[in-house]
């Protein structure tokens, strides 16, 4: 029988929290990155901060790290990691009428951070939407990736340009 190259299922194909115990802990870095496209008029409360709920792009910022802390309680088979770093950016794309996020994730351990990175980006972006669903209801979140990833056995990966 080969290997099952799918780490969370055991031999019997039932689904468990992989053991990392005899991994090397080692400083892992992963980036992430989205996008949320909406109407330029939607886009101008964001860059003027004339939202009504508030200063959008703030909020959003802080919901993204919260959500990192949190990604062991949201994907059932995540480790909880000890994040040494959580940083959240946004950029405001007037031309493609899009507010873009990149999170990167920093921790010293036994297992990556890719999903903290990509939960971060996932609930900033939706903190977006939901700052500005009572103008925008029409709000698409599209291109949520990993672009890259540093530590570890399987060592440094990056993503191929979009």
């Amino acid at each position: 029988m080969t290997a099952n190259p799918l780490t969370h299922f055991d031999a019997a194909g039932q689904a468990h929290m992989v053991d990392v115990a005899a991994k090397a802990e080692t400083h892992r870095v992963a980036r992430a990155a989205g996008s949320i496209f909406m109407r330029p008029e939607t886009l101008a409360l964001v860059a003027d901060g004339t939202a009504k709920k508030g200063d959008v792009l703030g909020i959003a910022r802080i919901a993204a790290i919260q959500a990192s802390k949190r990604t062991a309680e949201l994907i059932p088979l995540c480790h909880p990691v000890a994040l040494t770093r959580v940083a959240a950016d946004f950029a405001v794309d007037a031309e493609r009428s899009a507010v873009h996020i990149e999170v990167t994730a920093e921790c010293s351990g036994r297992t990556g951070v890719e999903m903290e990175a990509l939960t971060a980006a996932s609930v900033g972006l939706l903190t977006v939407y939901d700052m500005l669903k009572a103008v925008d209801r029409g709000m698409r979140i599209e291109g949520v990736r990993l672009l890259e990833k540093q530590g570890g056995k399987s060592g440094h990966w990056r993503a191929d340009a979009p």
